[in-house]
């Protein structure tokens, strides 16, 4: 049998038994946040948006359910009258789909982090290691709780591997930071 590459389909270009033939068009190629929508931050800020973006493209599964074309996808992200808006068309820009959501559910788990982050970066400055860890362990339960808590927001309009909810949640934070 021919040997697998990354796309899911054998080197002979025949899908895999169980493969998904479109996997490597269900993600994203593009993420934007609207300027408008950020809130003023500082460096260490900056850095998670950019290091979450980053990643976010380099790694992704993302598919807006419904939509019998395939991707790729891009992504923007803003704040509109204290909803999320998810706003994704195609790479030439062709609209596939807007999303609003209302942030009320996020709101208790995105206040909880943003306090343990402001903890982090302090301690990131002058505690002790494992005081680091400490703060760093709480930090990333509370982004896993709210990850999933977003996938389950969307679990009816996108689907999304839980990485990629983790760091679309780094990105709804960006909106709301003020550094």
């Amino acid at each position: 049998m021919p040997a697998p590459s990354r796309s899911g389909s054998t080197s002979d270009g025949r899908a895999m038994a169980g493969e998904d033939p479109y996997a490597e068009t269900r993600r994203l190629a593009a993420v934007t946040l609207d300027g408008a929508s950020i809130g003023r931050s500082n460096v260490d800020v900056e850095h998670e948006r950019a290091v979450a973006i980053y990643d976010l493209l380099a790694e992704n599964s993302f598919a807006p359910l419904g939509d019998t074309a395939p991707g790729p996808y891009c992504l923007a992200i803003s704040l509109s009258e204290g909803r999320l808006v998810l706003d994704v068309t195609r790479e030439d820009g062709a609209p596939v789909v807007q999303h609003q959501l209302s942030l009320s559910p996020l709101r208790r788990v995105v206040r909880d982090y943003f306090m343990v982050c402001e903890s982090y970066y302090s301690a990131i400055r002058t505690a002790s290691p494992s005081q680091i860890e400490a703060i760093d362990m709480g930090r990333r339960g509370l982004h896993n709780e709210a990850s999933e808590l977003l996938r389950e927001r969307l679990k009816e309009k996108i689907a999304l591997d839980f990485g990629t909810a983790r760091r679309l949640f780094t990105l709804v934070c960006a909106l709301h930071w003020k550094g």
